[in-house]
């Protein structure tokens, strides 16, 4: 019996929502995107832990002024726990920092990859809500991170190439690995009516081409309140709560609190939430 299919004969369980956020290339938003999403999520009273999946070029840590000890480097290395790496963001946030610089990350094994997420069942912290912040592409570590969430969020700005290399990822993530469900997130729009758009170009070839359900998850204006809250080194939801784009991720988080909880623990890679049967039984029996 493997570890998955024990997983799904426990009784006692509390499956958390995991939630990849991911996009064809990189420059489009997708690391500030998480990072408001968790901090707006954690502010309406979840339990959000943000894995920074991008191992060789990690910066969910330093877009919050965050100096992490050890990351998932010392993991692979065998120097730490994953539960020794977690360290604290606004609103109580867990965040498990990943490494940047680092050559041999950028290319890790599939086994090596599967390893860190086997490392989630040593946790003990209660999480409802795991968002991935993963790397740009189709590399071996962001196909591993999107298969085990249970909802692939995937962020495009008004760029050629980003609506291009979205759509070869959710190509490939459909066709080869069989993730059928995808929501889409504009970044970066001047309006409301182009992040609609935007959308509308993906969903058009990917509904023509592929099996795939895409939905519109909203979008986020362009707006000089964000550049300052990076250039401040916080989330643009703590710094400016008000501003347009802070307001935006309110709405976004309020559409994913929408979405189902999982009932069961189905699907891919699900090492991810054993420790939380175990934190559901455990309170069971208190």
């Amino acid at each position: 019996m493997d570890q998955a299919q024990g997983i799904r004969q426990m009784k006692a369980q509390h499956p958390v929502q995991v939630i990849a956020v991911t996009s064809g290339k990189g420059g489009v938003g997708k690391s500030n995107v998480t990072v408001n999403l968790a901090v707006t999520l954690a502010q309406g009273g979840d339990k959000v832990m943000v894995m920074d999946a991008d191992m060789g070029l990690a910066n969910i840590d330093v877009l919050l002024g965050l100096t992490p000890g050890q990351n998932l480097s010392h993991v692979i290395n065998g120097e730490c726990t994953l539960e020794e790496t977690i360290i604290e963001g606004p609103s109580g946030i867990k965040i498990v920092p990943a490494s940047s610089g680092i050559a041999m990350m950028s290319d890790l094994t599939p086994a090596q990859n599967a390893g860190v997420i086997r490392s989630f069942s040593e946790l003990t912290e209660p999480v409802d809500i795991l968002l991935i912040d993963t790397a740009a592409g189709l590399s071996d570590s962001v196909v591993s991170y999107t298969r085990a969430a249970r909802e692939v969020i995937v962020v495009v700005c008004d760029e050629p190439a980003s609506i291009t290399d979205a759509y070869a990822m959710v190509k490939v993530m459909n066709r080869d690995y069989g993730v059928e469900r995808f929501h889409v997130l504009a970044n970066q729009a001047h309006g409301a009516q182009q992040g609609r758009e935007l959308y509308n170009k993906l969903a058009r070839v990917s509904q023509k081409f592929l099996d795939v359900t895409l939905d519109f998850l909203g979008s986020v204006p362009y707006d000089d309140c964000l550049k300052k809250a990076v250039q401040k080194q916080k989330a643009v939801v703590e710094a400016f709560p008000r501003s347009p784009s802070a307001m935006a991720f309110k709405q976004v988080a309020k559409k994913t609190q929408q979405w189902p909880t999982p009932s069961n623990m189905e699907g891919h890679l699900e090492f991810f939430i054993e420790r939380l049967v175990n934190y559901s039984s455990q309170e069971d029996r208190l």
